[in-house]
């Protein structure tokens, strides 16, 4: 039996759509439910997807450590004792920073943000009660999209709906997003090979801003003129610099490393893990 924290999130309501066939889950709230009457019996794997994440309002660091960090930590050594034989943790790409090379495995970890810094202590930490008897299998993903996904992939399909001229014209950007679809089936095949470690789950194909636009586009069935206007990056940049890095800055990630281990290949391609996700959007 498998438990997930976090099954209201997008992520954990997802794995249990795909694979609630296939698996018997039981399903945990930190909000709802006390840690301490948590019932392990019978449990084989837990997905922690449950997090404090990226939000308008302010959190602090202590904030974000008691979520990320203390809560996973606890309920690895409560799993650990009651005989869990392996724990899933998401984490993100967030801790490697605002890093501009090409990421992998063992690229170093500098986050910058509280999130991002919380993530990698839960992940130092859980590493420590890695074990034959206690495997510990951690996933870095980047933005996740698909049908109902939260983010800043939705403020671009608005935008590709309502505006016909958008200023992103050979942005020559390359970024790595992550289908729902290949993510959910990465966690199933972990958990399948029973694999401690360090994981990346991207898409096979790194985006400019540009050909993610026109791929949108496509999807819609819309007709867009891309053009340059060099003010509006200069601006951009100025006035929201995290959002000018997320729209012209190189995120992307080489996850050869992750493939080989679990002799792993995604099931869906980038162009059409967005076809889906416009699809589903339209439905």
């Amino acid at each position: 039996m498998i438990l997930v924290t976090g099954a209201s999130g997008y992520v954990g309501k997802k794995f249990i759509e795909a694979y609630k066939k296939k698996f018997k889950i039981k399903t945990f709230s930190l909000q709802k439910e006390s840690l301490e009457d948590l019932n392990l019996n019978n449990i084989k794997t837990i997905i922690h997807c449950a997090a404090l994440v990226h939000q308008k309002k302010f959190h602090s660091q202590e904030e974000y450590d008691q979520v990320n960090v203390e809560y996973p930590l606890k309920l690895a050594k409560k799993a650990k004792e009651s005989g869990v034989t392996q724990f899933v943790y998401l984490s993100t790409i967030a801790v490697y920073g605002n890093n501009n090379d090409k990421l992998t495995e063992k690229t170093k970890c500098f986050p910058l943000t509280p999130y991002g810094k919380s993530k990698l202590k839960a992940e130092e930490q859980l590493n420590k009660l890695n074990d034959t008897n206690f495997i510990i299998s951690i996933i870095r993903p980047p933005m996740v999209y698909g049908k109902d996904a939260p983010g800043n992939i939705q403020t671009l399909i608005s935008l590709v709906k309502k505006i016909p001229i958008l200023p992103f014209a050979n942005t020559n950007n390359h970024r790595s997003f992550l289908y729902i679809d290949n993510l959910t089936y990465m966690i199933n095949c972990i958990i399948e090979k029973r694999t401690a470690g360090i994981f990346l789950s991207t898409d096979d194909k790194a985006l400019s801003t540009t050909a993610l636009i026109t791929l949108i586009a496509k999807a819609l069935n819309r007709n867009i003129q891309l053009i340059n206007i060099p003010f509006f990056k200069i601006l951009l940049k100025n006035v929201k610099p995290s959002l000018y890095n997320k729209l012209y800055g190189n995120l992307e990630i080489d996850n050869s490393e992750t493939k080989k281990l679990l002799n792993y290949k995604n099931i869906y391609t980038v162009e059409e893990g967005i076809k889906s996700m416009i699809e589903g959007e339209n439905q």
